[in-house]
């Protein structure tokens, strides 16, 4: 592990996460070692499937827009999904192994567990897939449930479409209901996977601020008018978003990765020799975020990290909706 990390590789900067080819290779690697009797042909088709999506390829879809969860931050969460599931696979007892059928359906899950931000060609209504963030989790189980019979997966829509939801805030975590207690396990390796990838990022605090606020505003969650017309004022700012986040990170922590998931991250640790890289790294950014957080010296938080949307001047054009849906808010 190299002590500098590049800002497009993952928590043990031997992985670039921007390249679909280099995650699928790492993927294909672990998922061989895990389930050396199943075929990896499903996942390498979900892969070329997710890159034509993303990359706005796909017919009908106009390719992933949003400038934080761009096409870098699913490769990188579906890395870490595999090496969960790696290390479930070598602790877990017998009866409450996955198995490679589950697994596979396990990373198709999580390369499309986005898929929701993505507009499709018909949509005039919308002008960025960030104005789908209060239910992009929903649409994303209504992709999983057209693709997945695609590559001969459709026994799986049941399971797939509930435990996506683990990703996100839109079906509360007891509602999801799952008849096997291994999918529920699943799920808890998917939501782990999503929280702590982000949080592990070598630039999330620039992020947050930088592409994340703007998300939100998008969104409607930032600033929205009430039912009585007056404005409700979540996040100001980029930065006003930045002093929040120690709060959201300990609410993470406590009641996702230790509570409602049940320390799945520990899964991590088989891999690393009991030593967590991501959690190790989601530290190392509070620390350093509570250091700017009591010096007020923002110019600290410098790093530029690289975007991955199918348009290469997206920040530029989603800063300027933000600014316009702003003006709206308030007028």
């Amino acid at each position: 592990m190299h002590d500098f990390r590049r800002n497009d590789y993952d928590v043990t900067n031997s992985v670039q996460v921007s390249s679909t080819a280099a995650v699928m290779a790492a993927v294909r690697q672990l998922f061989s070692s895990t389930w050396p009797r199943e075929s990896f042909e499903r996942v390498e088709r979900a892969f070329e499937a997710f890159d034509s999506l993303f990359a706005g390829r796909m017919p009908g879809y106009l390719g992933v827009d949003t400038v934080y969860h761009d096409r870098q931050h699913t490769l990188d969460m579906t890395l870490t999904m595999m090496r969960l599931l790696t290390g479930h696979e070598r602790t877990a007892e017998e009866p409450a192994r996955f198995g490679g059928e589950r697994g596979v359906m396990g990373l198709v899950t999580s390369l499309f567990h986005d898929a929701g931000y993505i507009r499709e060609t018909s949509d005039k209504a919308h002008r960025n897939g960030a104005e789908f963030t209060l239910y992009h989790v929903t649409r994303s189980a209504k992709f999983l449930a057209r693709y997945l019979p695609v590559i001969g997966m459709q026994s799986w829509v049941p399971v797939a479409t509930r435990v996506v939801h683990f990703t996100g805030y839109e079906v509360q975590l007891d509602q999801i209901h799952l008849d096997d207690r291994r999918d529920r396990k699943l799920g808890h390796l998917l939501g782990t996977a999503d929280l702590v990838t982000q949080m592990a990022d070598r630039c999330y605090l620039e992020k947050c601020r930088d592409r994340l606020y703007p998300e939100f505003v998008l969104g409607g969650v930032a600033a929205a008018a009430g039912a009585s017309g007056v404005v409700q004022v979540k996040y100001s700012s980029g930065v006003d978003l930045l002093r929040q986040t120690p709060h959201f990170v300990r609410i993470a922590r406590t009641q996702r990765l230790e509570a409602a998931f049940e320390h799945a991250y520990r899964f991590i640790e088989p891999l690393f020799n009991g030593r967590n890289p991501y959690m190790e790294a989601i530290d190392r950014n509070l620390a350093y975020l509570d250091r700017v957080l009591r010096t007020e010296r923002w110019p600290l938080l410098r790093r530029r990290p690289p975007l991955f949307t199918s348009n290469e001047n997206e920040l530029a054009q989603v800063r300027g909706l933000m600014v316009s849906h702003l003006k709206a808010v308030w007028a």
